[in-house]
């Protein structure tokens, strides 16, 4: 089963991806993207640390999250992938080739035989158009990513102001 889990920033996203990963079948894991790249992120980061349950196992990855999915899959219990947004950031920044990248974590979700998967990301159609054009490239990749994950999962989710709608 895949669930999406889309929203803005600070929307509650993260917190209902936690929700449904606890819900799951054990063993519990958060594969985390995102890196602390600036004090406020990483104090970010310390409070979701100390705000989490102790029985969930954290992954961290840069780009290979096809590599970490599969690692995972034949544990059988729960993921929760947070965030695909920062991935996204990772594959721009990376010297691998970000297209292969993308093709191998498709090719996993298509063929994905673990238990539960969540997959959690921004939803930026909702704000204005960026004005610097590379904002809005990455804007339309992101978007395009979304769109087809969603094609693939199971459900998916809105979140707004910490409520989750489901939409499929």
């Amino acid at each position: 089963m895949i669930d999406l889990v889309l929203g803005g920033n600070k929307s509650g996203k993260s917190d209902f991806g936690l929700e449904l990963l606890c819900r799951g079948p054990r063993p519990w894991t958060l594969v985390a993207t995102g890196k602390s790249r600036d004090l406020a992120f990483r104090r970010q980061i310390t409070t979701h640390r100390q705000n989490r349950d102790a029985d969930i196992a954290v992954r961290e990855v840069d780009t290979d999250l096809a590599g970490a999915l599969g690692a995972l899959a034949p544990s059988g219990g729960s993921v929760l992938v947070d965030s695909l947004d920062f991935w996204m950031f990772s594959l721009a920044g990376s010297r691998d080739d970000g297209k292969r990248m993308r093709e191998e974590f498709f090719a996993g979700l298509r063929d994905w035989r673990g238990g539960n998967l969540i997959l959690v990301s921004t939803e930026m159609g909702l704000g204005p158009l960026a004005f610097d054009g590379e904002i809005r490239a990455f804007a339309r990749d992101l978007g395009q990513l979304n769109r087809e994950i969603a094609s693939v999962s199971t459900s998916v989710y809105l979140v707004v102001a910490g409520l989750a709608q489901k939409l499929k």
